[in-house]
C-alpha cells in the first residue's frame, strides 16, 4: 500500500485551483444563448449546361442564398449567383448556366440571426 503525503503548501495550492472562479474548470457559463439560424430549403435541378435552385424559407428568419455552378471544362467560367434575401414564407428562384457541362451546384446560405 502506498501513502501519498502532500504538504500543507501544495493543499493550498489545490484547493485555490479547484475553488476558481465559474467556468475555469469548463463548468457550463449562463450567459444569453446564441440566436437560432435559420436557412431557407433549397433544391436545384440540372439541365443540360443550366441549373436552377428553388427555395423556400419557411422560417421567421431570412436567410441570403447563392447559387454557385462550376463548369465541367477548364476555359467554362464558373458561375457564382448574387446573394438573394429569401424573406420568411418568401421563395426564390436563382439560375445560371454555363457553355458546356456542369460538374457541380451548390447553394450557400447566409441565414440572418433570429432571436
Amino acid at each position: 500500500m502506498h501513502v501519498i503525503r502532500c504538504s500543507a503548501s501544495v493543499l493550498a495550492a489545490l484547493s485555490a485551483v479547484l475553488c476558481a472562479a465559474p467556468g475555469a474548470l469548463g463548468e457550463p457559463q449562463h450567459d444569453k444563448p446564441e440566436p437560432r439560424r435559420y436557412e431557407a430549403y433549397c433544391r436545384t435541378v440540372v439541365d443540360g449546361s443550366s441549373a436552377t435552385a428553388h427555395c423556400n424559407n419557411p422560417y421567421p428568419g431570412s436567410d441570403r442564398v447563392r447559387l454557385h455552378i462550376e463548369c465541367e471544362r477548364w476555359w467554362d467560367l464558373d458561375v457564382d449567383s448574387a446573394p438573394v434575401l429569401v424573406e420568411p414564407a418568401g421563395y426564390v428562384e436563382l439560375t445560371g448556366r454555363c457553355w458546356k457541362e456542369i460538374g457541380a451546384v451548390w447553394i450557400s446560405h447566409q441565414p440572418l440571426a433570429y432571436p
